[in-house]
């Protein structure tokens, strides 16, 4: 059932009066649970005359039935008339809710509250809202990470590489492309035999799928793998060495810098590091490279390697 009729056959001129008649008609249709014949007379009854009492109760009869949408066309023009009914809104707001509207919903319940702060059923309402829409956005959220996750799962051997690119990965343990985005350019360029023609080989391909390497470092999966590393130096070395601070290693002005930059704080952290990390510092060279090395080997530590 449409409302368009309602627009279009509205004459430039109402007769209340007739409406009044169509009114009384469709309320006495309704008590007598006639609901389609109560519908007819409603429908008559805002022909004759649109207002807020007429389209409400339209709408509320198309509601009932189950004409969604023509009830909440209904409503909506009720709302923009002068003094609709409060319950025009939260009638529109549910339907709305139920179409999974739930921003326009929100907005309509803030109407209400804003002209009565303690209206009980917009109040509760609000609160309905808001969990439907955040229940919505955990179900699509979960959707979306499960897709994600079954594609991170997909073997690098699956993908188009030159060999000496697979060659590397392989040697590298990198199996699947969730491996490959937790690893930036520099560790991989890092690696023996592996240069800027593999990497841009890589690149493309994860491009052309809207990835791009260290994208999983970017979202927080970066000090998961430090503590992973960390983990595993553990027992390795004395007691308290990897929580020593980096201060303690006496270092030089732009070993200190470049270890500032990288958010390095304690001997483990650095431990965690590549060389290929800090030599992508600016003003970091081999002699500051050397002094780490040096300083980390006192401990019983050395750099991180992908090997």
């Amino acid at each position: 059932m449409s409302n368009t009729g309602l627009d279009t056959v509205l004459a430039a001129t109402s007769d209340p009066a007739a409406s009044q008649v169509f009114l009384k008609q469709g309320k006495a249709f309704e008590a007598d649970a006639k609901f389609f014949e109560a519908l007819e007379a409603y429908k008559n009854a805002a022909l004759a005359n649109r207002t807020t009492t007429t389209l409400f109760n339209l709408a509320r009869m198309q509601d009932y039935l189950g004409y969604d949408d023509d009830a909440m066309r209904s409503y909506e023009e009720c709302t923009r008339l002068p003094n609709p009914p409060i319950n025009a809104f939260l009638n529109l707001a549910v339907l709305l809710e139920d179409a999974a509207q739930f921003t326009r919903a929100s907005k309509l319940i803030q109407k209400v509250l804003e002209a009565n702060p303690n209206h009980p059923r917009a109040k509760l309402f609000i609160r309905d809202v808001q969990a439907s829409k955040n229940m919505l956005y955990d179900e699509e959220l979960a959707r979306m990470k499960g897709r994600e996750e079954a594609m991170f799962e997909l073997p690098v051997a699956e993908f188009e590489l030159s060999i000496r690119a697979r060659n590397c990965l392989k040697k590298m343990s990198i199996r699947t492309l969730g491996d490959l985005l937790r690893i930036g350019e520099a560790e991989l360029l890092s690696y023996k035999n592996f240069g800027e023609t593999s990497l841009v080989e890589i690149k493309q391909m994860l491009t052309a799928r809207g990835l791009r390497l260290g994208q999983q470092l970017d979202r927080g999966h970066y000090d998961k793998v430090r503590s992973e590393v960390l983990e595993k130096m553990k027992g390795t070395v004395a007691d308290g060495v990897l929580g020593m601070t980096v201060g303690t290693l006496n270092l030089g002005i732009r070993s200190r810098k470049a270890l500032q930059l990288l958010g390095i704080q304690t001997v483990g952290d650095l431990a965690a590091r590549t060389e290929a990390e800090l030599m992508g510092v600016k003003n970091f060279g081999a002699t500051s490279l050397v002094e780490i090395h040096e300083r980390l080997g006192e401990h019983g530590l050395a750099l991180r390697t992908l090997e």
